[in-house]
């Protein structure tokens, strides 16, 4: 009888296992894996994120509107595992000093002005709201809306004389936050 019993458990984890490996594949299908990188002027910047798709969906917007990610909500900047970025050296970020190092990067949407945050723990796979005791940053930025639409997130970097803009591009918001080496 315990035979019975461990092996009908045996099975239950395996195809438990099976199944989580299985959401974790198809879902980076639909929101697949990047890199962003910026390496000049002393700024070595690297974004690992991952890009969900639009597909006719209200992606920023309020709960009544069916929203995606409603305003003033936790984002983590991307779908699947949580955004992270790494600076090779000190920078100044959207104003602040931060040190070298690796850092949970997101984000709370609003319609007019996004808060941007890093954190030094980096989380687990899923959406789980960071510890926020463990942030290193957090500060305001403004949101443009673009000339047309951004079909899939996209995170790029726009040179800017002394400094560049990590920009942030989805749907109809664009947001743009800058990075200098510190002095």
């Amino acid at each position: 009888m315990k035979k019975k019993i461990l092996l009908a458990l045996a099975v239950a984890v395996i195809g438990f296992i099976g199944y989580i490996a299985y959401v974790m594949l198809n879902t980076r299908n639909h929101s697949p894996a990047d890199t962003a990188t910026y390496n000049q002027d002393g700024l070595n910047i690297s974004i690992n994120y991952c890009r969900p798709y639009k597909k006719e969906r209200v992606i920023f917007g309020t709960e009544e509107d069916g929203a995606l990610q409603p305003y003033g909500a936790y984002w983590r900047t991307g779908a699947n595992e949580p955004t992270t970025i790494t600076f090779g050296e000190n920078v100044v970020f959207n104003g602040k000093q931060v040190e070298a190092g690796t850092y949970s990067f997101y984000t709370v949407p609003g319609q007019k002005e996004w808060t941007v945050a890093l954190n030094a723990a980096i989380a687990n796979w899923g959406y789980s709201e960071p510890d926020y005791s463990k942030e290193v940053h957090r500060s305001k930025v403004l949101a443009d809306t673009p000339e047309s639409p951004t079909e899939q997130f996209t995170i790029s970097f726009e040179p800017q004389g002394n400094h560049t803009n990590i920009v942030l591009a989805w749907d109809n918001a664009v947001v743009k936050i800058p990075v200098s080496p510190a002095s």
